[in-house]
């Protein structure tokens, strides 16, 4: 970052409607504190509770330098706690993900009970206290079977909010009762704000995904309402006229579809329930469901694509027969991390019941299309001809929102404003 420009100046400056100015993607000092600030005092989206679905079994998680892990206790409960030995800090949990007794350090064999408390401490001598040296807790709770963590000593509480408002739309898919079928690691070659912001529209789609182009109307994420194409207008139409049949029909029979929208909140989120192309069932290439067992109590097949999305990390697609979560952990101011799990009911048997190329063909290559869109997104703005671009009213304004939430967040804690900054477009 130029040593002209604070981080001050450009979040007091950003023009509304516009991308960020080009050091909000590659300045190292910016990524520290998008670390300290985004992903070190909001609630992130790292998990499934089907990752760690027995007794003992445990997840680690990395967030920049820090390493948790997520647990479940000999009672079904959900712990975390930073993955720090109170001896000399060693890491504790080494495997990304294993199943546990006590939590035991292999360094000097210090061990922790599920609970967080040290049990076992040899050679410390009579007057050691060892309540003084339990694992340090992280906050963590689950929406729906959705795992979320918070870093900071103080988790914002309008998670609560958000859970009252998504719970009922997902609810439904039953997530706890489902397993991970895949788990897949993309590491892409860019900001992590540039992945969020390209994962919050579709203008690109048509011209990129076509494999997911196939279940997925473009109309669905925003368009343009010039009037130059009459076919494309009336397939537009169309499409709004299906949508609130959709809705009307999927929420009389249980299934709330109807968009809540509240990205510009602490814990940001969205979701809505669409109607996919073709048969209608899922994101496949033949748009039909990806497994035979239907998930939880449903029982109609043609039930769309239920999107939700978080703020700062996440997006997630729940249909009747499976779902796909995603998750983005940065590496580094040119680095991130994207993280996709397929989940199908427990009892779905691979190869009798799904076939596991079929459930994931059209998601791997979609990731794939898109990290090349992000690397090239973030080589350009590392280009001194870089400048911010203006935002299409129509078919970009999620991606506003999610800057102007990521704006917002970051100026509260540096600059203690609540309000919005940034100065209108002209």
């Amino acid at each position: 970052m130029s040593s002209e420009i604070s981080i001050e100046a450009l979040l007091t400056r950003r023009k509304k409607g516009h991308s960020l100015e080009a050091p909000f993607y590659t300045s190292e000092e910016i990524f520290k504190l998008d670390m300290e600030i985004i992903f070190g005092r909001h609630w992130l989206h790292v998990g499934v509770e089907p990752d760690v679905a027995e007794p003992g079994d445990v997840m680690v998680v990395d967030i920049g330098k820090t390493s948790v892990i997520v647990m479940r206790d000999d009672d079904m409960e959900l712990r975390a706690y930073h993955n720090v030995c109170r001896h000399r800090g060693a890491r504790i949990i080494l495997q990304e993900k294993t199943s546990v007794g006590n939590l035991v350090c292999s360094y000097h064999q210090w061990t922790y009970g599920q609970d967080g408390e040290l049990l076992f401490a040899e050679h410390m001598g009579s007057d050691f206290d060892r309540k003084c040296r339990n694992l340090k807790k992280v906050h963590i709770r689950s929406v729906g079977g959705l795992i979320f963590i918070c870093l900071a000593e103080e988790a914002p509480e309008d998670i609560d909010r958000m859970a009252a408002a998504i719970e009922p739309y997902i609810l439904p898919h039953d997530l706890k009762n489902c397993k991970v079928a895949k788990t897949v690691d993309l590491i892409e070659k860019g900001n992590w704000k540039l992945t969020m912001e390209n994962n919050r529209e579709c203008y690109h789609c048509v011209s990129n995904h076509p494999e997911l182009t196939i279940p997925l109307f473009e109309y669905g994420f925003g368009f343009a309402p010039d009037g130059t194409n009459p076919k494309r207008m009336e397939h537009a139409a169309k499409y709004d006229a299906l949508v609130q049949s959709c809705h009307t029909s999927w929420e009389a029979a249980g299934f709330p579809s109807r968009e809540v929208e509240r990205l510009t909140d602490t814990t940001g989120f969205r979701a809505e329930r669409l109607p996919l192309d073709g048969a209608g069932e899922a994101h496949t290439k033949d748009t039909r469901s990806a497994s035979k067992k239907l998930l939880g109590s449903i029982t109609e097949r043609k039930l769309g694509a239920l999107s939700f999305w978080t703020q700062p990390n996440s997006w997630n697609h729940f249909m009747s027969d499976h779902i796909v979560t995603f998750s983005v952990f940065p590496l580094g101011p040119d680095r991130n991390l994207l993280r996709t799990r397929w989940l199908v009911h427990k009892d779905a048997v691979e190869g009798v019941d799904y076939d596991l190329n079929r459930l994931t063909e059209v998601w791997e290559a979609t990731n794939q299309q898109d990290a090349d869109l992000v690397e090239i997104s973030h080589n350009g703005a590392l280009s001194p001809a870089y400048e911010p671009g203006p935002y299409s009213p129509y078919t970009e304004p999620l991606v506003e929102k999610f800057t102007e939430w990521y704006v917002g967040r970051m100026a509260e804690h540096l600059l203690g404003k609540q309000a919005p900054v940034g100065v209108a477009a002209e």
